[in-house]
C-alpha cells in the first residue's frame, strides 16, 4: 500500500503510522497489562451514563483512536501468548506483529491491526505480511434496462375471477409467447472509477435511478432485464465476481431485523457466521466477538442500546437513528469491500445523519473499502465528507468528479445558485426542470436544458477526460497489482473455517450455519414472551377442556365413538398449532433474502435450523398437552401405549409445520398460501378416516390417505388404543334390549366387530370391521409418515434455495379506469399547469382565499403521561400563540416534544394529564375545535384502495360545511391538485406502503387531505419534508407559505431544514429536551432577530452558519454540548422576551373575545360537519368501492368456500339410504361448522387494518364510529350471500340430500345464517382486541369449543352434566346442528346394506317375530328383514327420527333453533356497536 505512488497518504494510513509508534511505546513496558481495564474503570466512573464520549456523537478522530486501542489491545494478549510460545524467535520482529526501535522504516511491515483480524487472513508465521483485501470499482459503458412503468388499472373483483380462469396467459407468458412489457433504459452509459478508500455520493431526483445504480455497482442483477457494459472489482469481471457475493453488499432504504433480538444478538450472529477462520493467537472466538462488538458499539456511540431490542413496526426498540447504526454496524461485520447505502439516513435528524456519513468515512478509512451512498436532503457538512459525487438525471450521467470542484461546473454551465443553498441541492436542482434558474444572459436556448444536453455537456467537458486519464491510471494499475490480487484470493480463502468448502461464497460451513442458526432462533423464541404464553396457555386450556369432556371414558362400546372423536381432536389441534408457520415463512422473506445477500447464510440453513429447535419447544408443550388429556380421558395406561400415542401428535406436528412451510416458499403472497393451505388442508381432513371411513370413500379419493400425514397418524393411534382393549357391550347397544330379553345368547351388540352370544367386543375386531385398520399395520404407517416427514424436509431446503420471491424489480403505479368526467379534470389540471409555467416568475399571489380570524392561544401549557414507577413530563409551561397569515416553525432535537405539543393542541392525546389554557379567541374550545382544525400526521395513514382524488374528495365531502354545495367542494380539490402539484397522479390508487404512491407523494396526499377540509381555525403538519428529497421539501414549504399569505394560520414542525427553507418561515417555537420552551418569536429577514437573541446570550453564528443546525447545537440539542454555562429554557424563562408574549398573548384575548362574542355561530355547536345520513352515504360508498376493489381478499373467501364445499360433495358423493349414510349427512351438517374459520381470521384482519384508518379520521371528527361499523357490516354483505350460496350449493345437492323446498330452503337459511353469524363475530373479536395478533389467539380457541360442545364430536347425553348444563346450551352451532340435522334425517326411510345387518338367533319353538314383538311395543327402534325366520337379520334404524331422538334433538324445535341463532347473530351485532363506540385503542 504504502508504496503505491498514486495515492496520497489517506487518514486511516496515518493512524496506522500512529498506531505502529504507540505500539513501539507500548512494547517496551511489560508491566501494563492491567492499565488497559484501569483506565476503562476510570472512565466508567466518571462517565455513569455509559457513553464513551459522553459530550460527542460520532468523532471520525475518535473512532480511528478507539480503532487503533483495540488494535494495540488485541496485539498485546496476541504478543502476550506468542512470547510464550516463540521464546527462541525473539529476533524475528514481523511474527509478533511489534516493529522493534531498531529496525528502521515503518513501511515494510505493518502491525497486528483489527483489519487483519477482522480479515482472517493472520498467518501463523506472516512471513509475507498482511494481505490486505482492497478492491475498487471501475465501470465503462454500464447502461441498466428494466421493464418500464406501464399505466396498469386497478384490479376489481370481476378481474380475480378472469384471472384465476385465465390459464392461456401464464402459458404463453411461460413458452415465451407473451405480450411483451415495455423495457426502459433506466442507467444510460456510465463511467468512472472508485478507488478503495473513497467515498462516492450518488445525487438525483428520486426516480432518477440512484437504487438502480447502487444496486448494479454491488453486483446485484436481479429483476432488471438487462445490464450491459463494463464493470470490474479490481481484475474481476461481474460473472468472476459471483463467487465472491459477500464481498460486494447493498443496504436498502429500509431496516430489515429481527425486532425481537437485541442490538448484542443481532451483531453477534452476524459475527457468529463471519468470524474469520484464523484468529490472532491467543485469543478465543468468543474474546473476539465481545471486543468487537464493544468497539462497533463504541465507534457509533450506541453502547447504551446494547441489551435493548431492535424493535420494528409493532415492537417498541431503539430509535429510528439508533437502528440505522445497527444496520450499519452489521454491514460493517461482513467484510465486504464494495459497499452501496441507500438513502439511509432517511428519518434521522441533522446532527444523526451527520454522525452516521463521518461513521462512513471512518470505516472507509480504517478498511479501504469502496463506499457509494446515495442521500436526499444532505448538508454542507455532509457532503464534505465524501471524495467523488456522482450526478444523475433521468438515468443519465451528468457529472462524476471531485466534490469539490461540482459546484463551480454546474455554475459554469450557466445555472444561478440561490443564496445560502447547500451543494448538494444546487446540484440536485440544475436538474430539475421546474427548480433551476439560469444566470444572466443564459437560458435554455443556450445552456442544457434536459437530461441529454447535460450529460452531452458533462461529456465534453475537461472532467471527462480528466476522468477518462484517471480510468487508464487505474487499469494500468490493477495489471500491474498483481500481487494484490492474489492477496484479495487468499485473504477470502483464509477468511473461511474449517469446514466449508473452497468455492462457496460463505466465510462458515453448513453445519456452523445451522448451529449459529439454531442458537439465533432459540433467543427468538424465547424473547417473543407473549406469543409463547398465549401458544402455552392456549394448549393447556384445550387440553383440560377435552380431558373434562371425554372424562373417564369406559372399556365399553358407548365410549367407542368418543375415543375416535378424542383422538381426531387431539391430533388436529396440535397440527393445526403449525398453521401460523404460514405467516411467519411470508413475513421472514425480506430478512432472509438480505442476509443470502451479505452471504451470511443459505436460506436451506435456516429451515433446518428452524426445525430443530422448534420442535424442542412443540414437543415440550405437546408432551404437556399429551399428559393432561391421555390421564384424564383414561386411555389404556401403559407407558408404550402412551409414548406412542404421543409419537403420532408430534409426528402429525412435525410434519404439518413442514408442510406450512413449502407452502409458505412456494406462495408469491398470503391470498395464494391460503388457497393453497385450505385445498390441501380440506384433503386431509376429508380422507384422514374419521368424518368417513376408510372403506365408504370413492376410490378414486382413496389414494390420499397414504400421503395423508393426518389419515396416518390417525390410524396410528387408532390401532395403538383398540389393539389393547376389550370392550364390554352396554345395555343401549344390546339388541334387543329390556324387560324379558336377559339372555345373551339370544342378544347381539350392535357394535362394529361384535360377535353373537358374547358381550365382549375386541378392540381389534371393532377397527379392523369399522374402520379397515388393522393392528400390524401400526409402525409401517407411521413409517410411511417418517418418510414424508423427510420428503417435506428436502422439498423445503430445496425450494428454500430456488425460489425468490421479493427480491428486486420495479413497481409501477396503478390507476383508476378513466371516464369522461375524470378526463376533463385532468385535461383542466392539465392546462393550469401549463399556464403556471408559463408565468414561471411566480407573483406571492395564490388562487386560494381563508376566510379565519380566529387565534390559538397557549399559556403555562404541561402535560404529564404515567411511565412505570411515576409520571413523566413531557411539556413542562409553555407559552405561545398562533395567528392567521403566518407560518411557525416547531423546532428541536429529536425527542424534545414537538410531536407531543401538536397532539396536545390538536386536542388528539387521550392518556396523560394536561394543564394550563389552551384558549380559542379567549374561550375553551368547542366541540366544533378538532373538526375546524387540520392535523397533517407524520405518519401518511390512507385507505390503500382509493384514488388520490378519491381521498382528497371524502375529506371535503365529510369536512367542508355540510351546506356547501358539492360542485364548490370538488372544484376545491381540484385547486389542491393543482397546487401541490399531484396532476399526474390525481387518479392514481393510493396503495400499501411496499407498493403505490412514493414517500414523497403520500406525503403530498397527507397534505392535500387536511386542506381539503378547508380548516376554519389551523393547519398543523407534523414533520412533512421528512423522507422528501430537498426539491420536494422546498416545494412543500414554499406552498404552505402561499396558504399562509392567503390568511391560513399554520403550526408546522420541521426536521433540520437547510437555510433556504427555513427563511420561509415567520415564526420559531423551540423546544428542548423535557418540553422546555427555549425561544419563541420571530425569526426575522436572514434570521436576523434570532441570530441576534443567541448572540446576546453568548451564541454567536457566523455568516455562513445554517442558523437551524447552529441554534440547536447552541442549545446542546444534538451530541454536542450547549454553548455558554447557563441552561437556554432557565435564560428563557426569566427573558423579557417572555414577559412580553404573555403580555401579547393577553391583549390578543381581550381582543378577539368581544369579536367572537358578536359573531356568534351556530353552526360552530356540531361535533361533525355532516349529518348522520351524509356520513352513512359517503362512507358506505367508499367502503363498498374499496371491497369492489380488493379482488384477493374477496376471491380467496369465495374460492375457499367452494373447494371446501366440492370437496365435501365429492367424499359424500350421492349417499344411499343405509345405516351408515345416517351418519355421514350428520357429517355433512357438520361441514358447515368449518364457515366460521374460513371467514374469521380474514375478516378480523380487514377490520383491524380499516380501524388504524378510523382512528386517524375519527380524530378529525369526519365521521363516528356507528357510520364506520354500519359501512363495515353493508360492505360484507353481498360477499357473505354469494358465499353462502356457493357453499350450500354443492354441499347439498352432491351428496343427494332432500330437495324439498321446506327442507331445502331452511338449509340455506341457515347456511346464511351461520355466514353472517361468522363475519360479525370476526368484526366483534376485532373490536374487542387491540391488536391483530391478540384477536388471532382467540379464534383457534373458539373454532374448537364450538365444534367440541355442539354434540356431534360427543353425543349431548354422553357429555359430563357439568359441560352439558351450560356450554352445550350456549354454543351458537348446538342450534345449527339442532335444526340442520333433524330437518335432514326427519321421516328419511332406512334400508340396512347386508354388512350392516345384526344378526342373532331367536329362541327355539319362536320366530324371529314373535321374539321382537315386545321390544317394537315398547317403542324400540329399527326393523327386521324378515319376521318368519328363526335367524334373525337386524337393522338399528327403521326411520332417521330413531337416530337423533337418543340424542335429545326434535324436528319439533328447528324453528325455534333457527330464532335461538338469529340471537346469537344479534348479540354479536350489540357487542360490535358497543366495542367500537367504548372501547377506544388510539392510545396517544
Amino acid at each position: 500500500m504504502a508504496g503505491d505512488p498514486e495515492k496520497p497518504l489517506t487518514e486511516g494510513e496515518s493512524v496506522e503510522k500512529e498506531t505502529v509508534a504507540l505500539s513501539q511505546s507500548r512494547s517496551s513496558s511489560s508491566s501494563k497489562t492491567q492499565n488497559y481495564e484501569e483506565l476503562r474503570e476510570e472512565v466508567r466512573r466518571n462517565n455513569p451514563n455509559g457513553l464513551s464520549h459522553a459530550d460527542t456523537g460520532v468523532s471520525v478522530h475518535q473512532a480511528e483512536v478507539d480503532f487503533a486501542d483495540l488494535q494495540r489491545e488485541l496485539s498485546r494478549l496476541s504478543r502476550a501468548s506468542r512470547s510464550k510460545s516463540h521464546q527462541g524467535h525473539s529476533g524475528d520482529a514481523e511474527k509478533g506483529g511489534i516493529v522493534s526501535e531498531s529496525s528502521g522504516s515503518t513501511e515494510d511491515a505493518e502491525p497486528f491491526d483489527l483489519e487483519a483480524a477482522l480479515r482472517g487472513d493472520l498467518e501463523a508465521e506472516r512471513e509475507a505480511g498482511i494481505r490486505p483485501k482492497h478492491i475498487g470499482v471501475y465501470w465503462d459503458g454500464l447502461t441498466v434496462k428494466g421493464m418500464s412503468a406501464s399505466t396498469n388499472y386497478v384490479k376489481t373483483f370481476p378481474d380475480a375471477f378472469i384471472d384465476f380462469f385465465n390459464v392461456v396467459t401464464p402459458v404463453m407468458n411461460l413458452l415465451g409467447l407473451g405480450k411483451k412489457g415495455e423495457e426502459a433504459t433506466l442507467l444510460d452509459n456510465f463511467r468512472g472509477v472508485c478507488k478503495p478508500g473513497e467515498m462516492v455520493l450518488v445525487l438525483g431526483k428520486p426516480g432518477s435511478g440512484c437504487t438502480t445504480f447502487l444496486k448494479n455497482i454491488a453486483n446485484q442483477r436481479h429483476g432488471y432485464t438487462s445490464v450491459t457494459g463494463e464493470v470490474s472489482y479490481g481484475p474481476f469481471t461481474a460473472e468472476e465476481f459471483r463467487q465472491y457475493r459477500g464481498e460486494a453488499v447493498y443496504n436498502q432504504e429500509d431496516d430489515l431485523h429481527h425486532a425481537t433480538l437485541s442490538v448484542e444478538q443481532t451483531l453477534g450472529f452476524a459475527l457468529d457466521v463471519k468470524i474469520p477462520g484464523k484468529l490472532p493467537a491467543g485469543i478465543t472466538k468468543n474474546q473476539f466477538k465481545e471486543k468487537v462488538i464493544t468497539t462497533l458499539l463504541k465507534m457509533f456511540n450506541i453502547e447504551h442500546t446494547r441489551h435493548t431490542v431492535v424493535g420494528g413496526h409493532f415492537v417498541r426498540g431503539v430509535s429510528g437513528g439508533e437502528r440505522k447504526r445497527v444496520s450499519i454496524a452489521e454491514m460493517l461485520i461482513t467484510n465486504a469491500c464494495v459497499l452501496s447505502w441507500d438513502n439511509s439516513t432517511r428519518g434521522l435528524d441533522a446532527s444523526t445523519a451527520l454522525d452516521f456519513v463521518k461513521s462512513l468515512r471512518v470505516q472507509t478509512n480504517l478498511y479501504k473499502t469502496s463506499t457509494f451512498v446515495s442521500l436526499y436532503q444532505a448538508s454542507e457538512n455532509i457532503y464534505n465528507q465524501f471524495d467523488k459525487v456522482l450526478v444523475i438525471d433521468e438515468g443519465k450521467q451528468v457529472y462524476f468528479g471531485p466534490t469539490s470542484e461540482a459546484r463551480a461546473y454546474f455554475e459554469g454551465l450557466g445555472f444561478l445558485p440561490r443564496p445560502r443553498q447547500t451543494t448538494p441541492d444546487y446540484v440536485t436542482g440544475c436538474t430539475d426542470e421546474f427548480e433551476r434558474e439560469y444566470q444572466e444572459g443564459r437560458s435554455a436556448e443556450n445552456a442544457p436544458h434536459s437530461p441529454e444536453t447535460l450529460q452531452a455537456a458533462f461529456n465534453q467537458s475537461s472532467f471527462a477526460k480528466a476522468l477518462e486519464q484517471e480510468m487508464a491510471d487505474y487499469k494500468r494499475a490493477v495489471a500491474e497489482e498483481e500481487q494484490k490480487h492474489e492477496d484479495f484470493r487468499i485473504a477470502v480463502r483464509e477468511q473461511k473455517r474449517r469446514g466449508t468448502p473452497k468455492r462457496s461464497v460463505y466465510s462458515v460451513g453448513f453445519q456452523q450455519q445451522v448451529w449459529a442458526l439454531m442458537k439465533r432462533q432459540f433467543v427468538l423464541k424465547m424473547q417473543d414472551r407473549l406469543a409463547l404464553a398465549l401458544s402455552w396457555l392456549r394448549s393447556i386450556v384445550i387440553a383440560i377442556v377435552l380431558g373434562t369432556l371425554y372424562l373417564n371414558l369406559g372399556q365399553t362400546s358407548a365410549s367407542a365413538f368418543s375415543k375416535g372423536g378424542l383422538m381426531f381432536i387431539s391430533l388436529l389441534f396440535n397440527a393445526f398449532q403449525a398453521f401460523s408457520e404460514l405467516a411467519g415463512t411470508m413475513l421472514g422473506r425480506p430478512i432472509v433474502n438480505k442476509h443470502k445477500a451479505y452471504a451470511f447464510h443459505r436460506p436451506s440453513a435456516l429451515w433446518i435450523a428452524q426445525i430443530f429447535v422448534d420442535q424442542a419447544f412443540a414437543a415440550t408443550q405437546i408432551l404437556v398437552f399429551s399428559l393432561i388429556v391421555y390421564f384424564m380421558t383414561n386411555l389404556y395406561r401403559s407407558a408404550g401405549a402412551f409414548f406412542t400415542f404421543y409419537l403420532m401428535i408430534l409426528s402429525g406436528n412435525i410434519a404439518m409445520t413442514l408442510f406450512f412451510r413449502i407452502v409458505g416458499c412456494l406462495s408469491p403472497d398470503f391470498d395464494y398460501a391460503v388457497k393453497f393451505a385450505v385445498v390441501s388442508i380440506t384433503f386431509f381432513i376429508t380422507t384422514s378416516g374419521y368424518l368417513i371411513q376408510w372403506q365408504s370413500q370413492k376410490v378414486w379419493l382413496r389414494w390420499i390417505y397414504y400421503i395423508n400425514v393426518l389419515g396416518l397418524a390417525f390410524s396410528s393411534m387408532m390401532e395403538n388404543e383398540f389393539s389393547r382393549v376389550e370392550m364390554t357391550c352396554t345395555s343401549d347397544s344390546l339388541i334387543p334390549a329390556g324387560p324379558g330379553y336377559d339372555d345373551i345368547n339370544h342378544q347381539v351388540c350392535t357394535l362394529p366387530g361384535s360377535k353373537p352370544g358374547t358381550l365382549d367386543v375386541s378392540g381389534s375386531d371393532y377397527i379392523i370391521q369399522g374402520f379397515s385398520y388393522r393392528p400390524e399395520e401400526l409402525w409401517r404407517n407411521w413409517g410411511i409418515l417418517v418418510a414424508l416427514i423427510i420428503f417435506f424436509l428436502i422439498m423445503n431446503v430445496v425450494l428454500g434455495e430456488i425460489v425468490k420471491h421479493g427480491m428486486g424489480g420495479t413497481s409501477a403505479n396503478t390507476f383508476q379506469k378513466p371516464n369522461e368526467e375524470r378526463k376533463r379534470l385532468n385535461a383542466d389540471l392539465a392546462q393550469k399547469r401549463e399556464a403556471r409555467r408559463a408565468a414561471r416568475k411566480e407573483n406571492g399571489g395564490s388562487e386560494i382565499r381563508i376566510k379565519s380570524e380566529r387565534i390559538l392561544t397557549w399559556e403555562n401549557l404541561c402535560y404529564e403521561v404515567p411511565v412505570p414507577g411515576g409520571t413523566r413530563q413531557l411539556l413542562d409551561h409553555v407559552f405561545g400563540y398562533v395567528k392567521p397569515g403566518q407560518l411557525t416553525a416547531l423546532m428541536g432535537a429529536s425527542g424534545a416534544g414537538k410531536t407531543t405539543l401538536l397532539d396536545v393542541l390538536a386536542a388528539r392525546k387521550n392518556i396523560g394529564v394536561i394543564s394550563g389554557d389552551i384558549l380559542v379567541d379567549g374561550v375553551k374550545p368547542g366541540k366544533e375545535f378538532q373538526r375546524s382544525t387540520s392535523y397533517a400526521e407524520q405518519l401518511d395513514m390512507h385507505d390503500p384502495s382509493q384514488t388520490v382524488r378519491e381521498a382528497l374528495r371524502f375529506s371535503a365531502d365529510l369536512r367542508q360545511p355540510f351546506e356547501t354545495p358539492r360542485e364548490e367542494k370538488y372544484a376545491y380539490v381540484e385547486e389542491i391538485i393543482a397546487l401541490l402539484e399531484m396532476e399526474t397522479f390525481a387518479d392514481a390508487i393510493i396503495g400499501p406502503t411496499e407498493a403505490g404512491l412514493t414517500v414523497e407523494q403520500r406525503k403530498r396526499v397527507t397534505i392535500g387531505v387536511e386542506l381539503a377540509a378547508r380548516p376554519q381555525l389551523l393547519l398543523f403538519l407534523d414533520e412533512p419534508t421528512s423522507g422528501l428529497d430537498s426539491q420536494s421539501a422546498f416545494n412543500i414549504v414554499r406552498f404552505l407559505k402561499k396558504l399562509a399569505a392567503a390568511g391560513q394560520a399554520i403550526l408546522c414542525t420541521i426536521h433540520q431544514p437547510n437555510a433556504a427553507l427555513f427563511e420561509n418561515f415567520d415564526r420559531l417555537l423551540l423546544l428542548k429536551s423535557g418540553g422546555r420552551c427555549v425561544y419563541f418569536g420571530d425569526i426575522g429577514k436572514d434570521a436576523h432577530v434570532l441570530r441576534d437573541y443567541l448572540a446576546r446570550h453568548g451564541a454567536v453564528a457566523k455568516d455562513t452558519d445554517n442558523v437551524a443546525e447552529f441554534m440547536l447545537e447552541a442549545i446542546g440539542a444534538g451530541s454536542t454540548p450547549r454553548i455558554g454555562n447557563r441552561d437556554w429554557a432557565d435564560i428563557w424563562a426569566d427573558s423579557p422576551e417572555l414577559a412580553n408574549v404573555k403580555d401579547t398573548i393577553t391583549q390578543m384575548k381581550d381582543e378577539r373575545r368581544s369579536a367572537a362574542a358578536e359573531a356568534n355561530n351556530q353552526d360552530l355547536e356540531r361535533e361533525y360537519a355532516s349529518p348522520l345520513s351524509h356520513q352513512l352515504k359517503v362512507v358506505i360508498k367508499r367502503t363498498n368501492l374499496a371491497h369492489w376493489r380488493s379482488p384477493n381478499y374477496l376471491f380467496t373467501r369465495i374460492f375457499n368456500h367452494v373447494v371446501i364445499a366440492i370437496v365435501t360433495g365429492l367424499t359424500f358423493l350421492n349417499l344411499d339410504e343405509s345405516r351408515q349414510s345416517l351418519q355421514y349427512k350428520v357429517f355433512v351438517m357438520f361441514q358447515v361448522t368449518v364457515l366460521p374459520a374460513l371467514v374469521i381470521s380474514q375478516v378480523e384482519a380487514m377490520y383491524h387494518f380499516k380501524r388504524a384508518i378510523f382512528f386517524r379520521e375519527q380524530s378529525s371528527k369526519m365521521y363516528s364510529s356507528f357510520t364506520f361499523v354500519m359501512s363495515m357490516l353493508i360492505a360484507e354483505m353481498p360477499y357473505s350471500i354469494l358465499c353462502a350460496v356457493l357453499f350450500f350449493l354443492p354441499l347439498y345437492y352432491m351428496p343427494g340430500l332432500q330437495t324439498e323446498s321446506s327442507r331445502a330452503g331452511y338449509q340455506f337459511f341457515m347456511v346464511l345464517i351461520t355466514e353472517v353469524f361468522s363475519v360479525t363475530m370476526g368484526q366483534c373479536l376485532a373490536a374487542l382486541t387491540p391488536t391483530l395478533f391478540i384477536s388471532s389467539q382467540f379464534d383457534p380457541f373458539i373454532m374448537i369449543t364450538f365444534a367440541l360442545f355442539c354434540g356431534v364430536t360427543i353425543p349431548a347425553p354422553q357429555m359430563p352434566k357439568f359441560w352439558r348444563s351450560w356450554l352445550y346450551e350456549l354454543d351458537p352451532f348446538t342450534r345449527l346442528i339442532g335444526g340442520m340435522a333433524t330437518t335432514a334425517l326427519h321421516k328419511l326411510p332406512v334400508i340396512c346394506e347386508p354388512e350392516e345387518l345384526n344378526r342373532f338367533n331367536a329362541p327355539s319353538g319362536q320366530t324371529c317375530g314373535e321374539y321382537m314383538k315386545e321390544f317394537f311395543s315398547r317403542g324400540g327402534p329399527g326393523y327386521l328383514v324378515s319376521n318368519n325366520t328363526s335367524s334373525c337379520e337386524y337393522c338399528a334404524f327403521k326411520v332417521g327420527d330413531q337416530f337423533y331422538e337418543p340424542l335429545g334433538l326434535s324436528f319439533d324445535n328447528r324453528w325455534r333453533d333457527l330464532g335461538i341463532f338469529l340471537g346469537f347473530l344479534g348479540s354479536n351485532l350489540v357487542i360490535l356497536f358497543l366495542a367500537s363506540r367504548f372501547l377506544n385503542y388510539n392510545k396517544r
